[in-house]
Formats: C-alpha cells, sequence, structure tokens
C-alpha cells in the first residue's frame, strides 16, 4: 500500500514563506502527476498544484500562481511546495497525492477524484 508522508507545515505570519514537502513509500509504484490540495475549514477541498511525474510539467490554481511552485525530486521520489508572499487566505491543511491514472491533458490533474492516494495533511496558518 502506497503511503504519502507531508511535512513542513506550520505558523508563518503573511508574506512569509514554507515549503512542504511529500514522500512517497513506494518507489516503484506508477505516479503519473502528482498534486497538492488543501481544504479550509468550512470550505471544500480545492486544487492548488500538480505536477506531471515523468515530464515535470506543472501547474496552478490561479489562487497561487505566481506565489506557490511545486518541483519533485525523483531520486528522494518527494515532491515539494514552495509556498512564498503568503496570506491569510491561504490558511488550510494542505493534502499531497498521487495519481496512478495517465491522462493526456494536464487539467484532469486538478481533480481531486482521479488521485488514488493521499496523504494525511499538513496544517498550515498565516497570520495577519
Amino acid at each position: 500500500q502506497v503511503q504519502l508522508v507531508e511535512s513542513g507545515g506550520g505558523l508563518v505570519q503573511a508574506g512569509g514563506s514554507l515549503r512542504l514537502s511529500c514522500v512517497a513509500s513506494e518507489r516503484t509504484f506508477s505516479k503519473y502527476a502528482m498534486g497538492w490540495f488543501r481544504q479550509a475549514p468550512g470550505k471544500e477541498r480545492e486544487f492548488v498544484a500538480a505536477i506531471r511525474w515523468t515530464l515535470g510539467t506543472t501547474f496552478y490554481a490561479d489562487s497561487v500562481k505566481g506565489r506557490f511552485i511545486i518541483s519533485r525530486d525523483n531520486a528522494k521520489n518527494t515532491v515539494y511546495l514552495q509556498m512564498n508572499s503568503l496570506k491569510p487566505e491561504d490558511t488550510a491543511i494542505y493534502y499531497c497525492a498521487a495519481s496512478s491514472t495517465y491522462y493526456g491533458s494536464s487539467h484532469y490533474y486538478a481533480k481531486d477524484d482521479v488521485y488514488a492516494y493521499w496523504g494525511q495533511g499538513t496544517q498550515v496558518t498565516v497570520s495577519s
């Protein structure tokens, strides 16, 4: 069973930065993409960013574009989310996810139902 373990969350002031990490326990499982999602209190889970594992193609939600950067380290089987210029509205639990399904069009990886594996989440709190 594939496990995803996130780390790096915490409390930061507005304008600050955090880097989230997500390690996949199984190196050999086929992961076509990995993504980050977040869920704020009282809100639905929303897409943040995703990366196609082989090509390294990235895409972002409009709300984080230009502030967040997703990257991966193949050797460490790890995906990162560098979050800069954080705002109070970025406060949420951030979840890492992995998809073992191939889609020709990247926009499918913005949908949470294409991801079969999920981490436990890490809390990010941005104070004003």
